[in-house]
């Protein structure tokens, strides 16, 4: 495995090297493909033995199921487990270990198996192509007609593969998306500080802000001045101590070189796995069962629910099938998996109270990738590092937010800058079931992101100009790409196929946690701390009303 990925590294950095050093426009550099070559199982056995220890059992009956270990699941399992529950968490990716100095998950750059969850092939926005091994990796990608969905698959579920951004929305944003159905007030009052101590949410500190591996965030928020913007910093869920040990070469470097999309091995991430996720297990009532997929949920005629239940190792092999049940279950599987169990259940009858506005008002948070690159051979002349520093909003039509975004697939000094864009886009699509592939699929139109396309280009096109850099990095990314999305939202709306908290309609004792509450944005801010909010004041409305 290291002979083919140090030739892989060296084909593919020396093509990055020159793309570095290229024209305006990096034009007319040919990239190889960056083909991690299937390496085996002996060998990530060997890298991270933890993935094959077989998971726990889930017990036959539980008094709460939860489905999913993400934002939304995971405060609904400590919540309930503090409130005296029995609680089985059940998730269908691998438990990943911590370590210091071991490479645990893989590089962004050169992807195994580790990476991409049981797939063989990425390209991801900025058009660096990857091969890998049929994995268990971190980060699913769910190709649909015109739309490609990133989402978690790990104990941690999306903290484990996002950028460590959350934030809370402007006013205006919040209160447009929801409208009277959440009161921003209490949010910003109680729900989100809360969240804020849990996950101990701060902005970059100076010092690493001053690195040189911070060196594109500096020149970004030069850029954003210098075509009239006022950037701002913005709260991650980072642990800086392990950032400044990664700095001084304590730690094996991994935030400050770019590695955030598929985890980070040293804990420099301070995710799901270090504070709700433990907590909950302090309790000594909750169970975390790794590898188990949730093919279908129903409701028995005694109002119990059941879930049929697969258990894979890292490979995809089953180990097993079952079915359980449960008094109460929680769905927090994200919003492509909550809203595919309820219109299957829907489609099926398992839960024959389902309403039609399950599956409705699914949207991508208006999510874009802008990318620009350098003339000639200006460039940073390190590493650069995942953390965002800052964020600029634009009102000026779409109302828009970009933030300071690493090249996420490079990591190395490849003479560009990017941003990660959301507006306030209205688009929405529906899921409907496919009986023949026994899924549902999302019905998102053609060029439903062009709004957004044109609104950030205009944004993206004035830093640019201002900063003497090129929209774009052909061969390998446009100016703007918005055909994929890493925040997925909507599917089982909050007011809408739910009530005001969370209940599904029509079947007490189920309910939604996590992002198919919200209506396909929330408002030009990243999701992960509305979410965390939102399960937040539900969960104890829910433990208050005991229902």
């Amino acid at each position: 495995m290291r002979r083919r990925r140090f030739l892989q590294a060296s084909l593919l950095g020396a093509a990055l090297a020159g793309a570095g050093a290229a024209a305006p426009g990096l034009s007319g550099i040919g990239l190889p493909r960056a083909d991690a070559l299937p390496v085996g199982v002996d060998e990530y056995r060997r890298l991270v033995p933890e993935l094959f220890v077989p998971p726990p059992a889930p017990p036959d009956h539980s008094e709460v199921v939860v489905v999913g270990s993400g934002f939304g699941a995971s405060v609904a399992a400590l919540r309930l487990a503090e409130a005296g529950n029995r609680v089985t968490m059940l998730e269908r990716g691998m438990r990943w270990p911590r370590d210091p100095h071991r490479e645990i998950f893989t590089t962004d750059l050169l992807a195994d198996g580790r990476g991409y969850h049981h797939r063989t092939h990425f390209t991801g926005p900025t058009g660096i192509p990857v091969v890998c091994d049929d994995f268990a990796g971190v980060l699913d990608v769910v190709d649909y007609p015109n739309m490609s969905v990133w989402r978690g698959a790990a104990v941690g579920g999306g903290s484990i593969v996002f950028t460590g951004v959350m934030i809370a929305p402007e006013r205006h944003f919040f209160e447009h998306v929801f409208g009277g159905r959440l009161s921003y007030d209490e949010m910003t009052s109680t729900w989100y500080p809360k969240v804020r101590s849990m996950l101990r949410l701060d902005p970059m500190p100076d010092d690493i802000y001053n690195a040189a591996e911070f060196t594109h965030s500096r020149r970004w928020d030069d850029d954003a001045r210098a075509a009239g913007y006022s950037p701002h910093r913005i709260d991650g869920i980072w642990d800086w101590d392990v950032v400044r040990a990664e700095l001084a070469g304590s730690v094996r470097r991994s935030a400050v070189a770019g590695e955030s999309n598929l985890g980070n091995s040293n804990g420099a991430k301070f995710d799901l796995t270090q504070n709700y996720i433990p907590a909950a297990e302090a309790t000594g009532r909750t169970l975390v069962c790794h590898g188990h997929r949730v093919l279908a949920v129903g409701q028995d005629g005694d109002g119990r629910y059941r879930l049929d239940v697969q258990a894979v190792d890292p490979t995809g092999a089953v180990l097993r099938t079952t079915t359980i049940t449960c008094d109460r279950l929680v769905l927090g599987a994200g919003s492509i998996g909550t809203t595919e169990l309820l219109v299957k259940a829907r489609h099926t009858g398992s839960l024959p109270n389902l309403d039609e506005r399950v599956g409705r008002g699914w949207g991508t948070n208006g999510d874009a990738v802008l990318v620009r690159s350098f003339a000639l051979t200006e460039g940073f002349g390190g590493d650069q590092g995942a953390p965002s520093a800052s964020r600029i909003v634009d009102e000026s039509g779409l109302p828009l937010s970009l933030e300071n975004w690493f090249v996420a697939g490079t990591a190395k000094d490849v003479g560009m800058l990017a941003s990660l864009g959301m507006t306030l886009d209205p688009t929405r699509a529906d899921f409907a079931y496919d009986p023949g592939a026994d899924r549902a699929v999302l019905n998102w139109p053609v060029g439903g992101e062009r709004e957004s396309v044109d609104a950030l280009r205009a944004v993206h096109n004035a830093m640019a100009q201002a900063g003497g850099t090129i929209p774009g990095a052909s061969p390998m990314a446009e100016d703007v790409n918005a055909t994929f999305t890493a925040h997925p939202l909507g599917g089982a709306v909050l007011g809408e196929a739910t009530d005001g908290y969370g209940r599904v309609h029509g079947h007490p004792g189920l309910y939604v946690v996590d992002g198919a509450l919200i209506p396909g944005s929330t408002g030009t801010a990243n999701p992960s701390l509305t979410i965390a909010a939102l399960a937040e004041r539900n969960i104890a409305r829910i433990i208050a009303d005991g229902r």
